[in-house]
């Protein structure tokens, strides 16, 4: 068996840092892998992990190496492409004509509306809780106003209009404003007015708006279903699966490499 010399144990961390150096910003393949808009500093630390786990000897080893960052960046930039895909066709479930929302509530008797799929795409089980409560408040304001209505007395219209939620006496103002006495549906500043309101006009929202939250899970589960383009993904699995298999060569190629040199240096 060869004696190993001590003064290349003592001169071979300081030869492979050199290495190292030079695969990090000399290296062919390095300067073409990462993109203008890539972070060049992230694929630096990723090679520098390969160079430490690898200690490549040679510009073969070397370049094998480099081999490997590339392709695991490669695979990096596969996810953003396939999370960038299925993005893109997230936003096409809100155009109107693709009627995710219809869709989705297909066994229901009650349609939402385009709008419905925006909203569910960005919601989340605490907001769809709070607006739930928010609607429950709601409900509970306006069934008091008509019950004071009902009563018929004298300031029942006052107190009735007391008891809703600023945001129904604006509509409620907006809807005297907009409907002038020549209207045949037009609604009056009394008790009767504000009765035919409330029933034609908010409690049908209020169902509608419980309908629209409570469908919200449904509705972007049905996106997300759509937003998945088989065709497009599977064209990115088969490039994934040329990557594996190119990374298992060259992984392959390195170790061989490596386990013939250290044959070579126990001779």
């Amino acid at each position: 068996m060869k004696e190993t010399n001590t003064s290349e144990l003592v001169a071979r961390p300081e030869g492979y840092q050199v290495s190292r150096f030079n695969a990090m910003q000399h290296g062919l393949l390095s300067r073409y892998t990462v993109l203008p808009w890539e972070d060049e500093n992230e694929y630096k630390k990723l090679l520098d992990a390969l160079l430490d786990e690898h200690r490549p000897s040679g510009p073969t080893e070397e370049h094998l190496v480099e081999e490997l960052g590339g392709i695991i960046w490669r695979k990096r930039r596969l996810r953003l492409a396939e999370s960038a895909a299925i993005h893109r066709g997230l936003d096409k479930t809100t155009d109107s004509y693709r009627n995710t929302a219809q869709a989705a509530l297909a066994h229901m008797e009650e349609k939402a509306s385009s709008d419905s799929t925006q909203d569910a795409i960005s919601s989340t089980p605490e907001q769809n809780a709070m607006d739930m409560i928010d609607l429950e408040e709601d409900e509970k304001m306006t069934e008091k106003a008509i019950i004071l209505l009902r009563t018929g007395k004298r300031d029942a219209y006052q107190k009735a209009l007391a008891a809703l939620r600023d945001d129904t006496t604006e509509w409620w103002e907006e809807t005297l404003i907009e409907h002038d006495d020549e209207d045949e549906h037009s609604y009056t500043s009394d008790i009767d007015g504000l009765f035919h309101f409330l029933e034609t006009n908010m409690q049908p929202w209020l169902k509608k708006r419980r309908i629209e939250i409570e469908s919200r899970p449904i509705i972007q589960a049905q996106a997300y279903g759509e937003a998945i383009d088989p065709d497009r993904l599977e064209r990115l699995a088969r490039y994934e699966v040329h990557l594996d298999r190119k990374l298992e060569r060259t992984l392959s190629m390195l170790l061989k490499l490596k386990g013939l040199r250290g044959d070579h240096d126990q001779d």
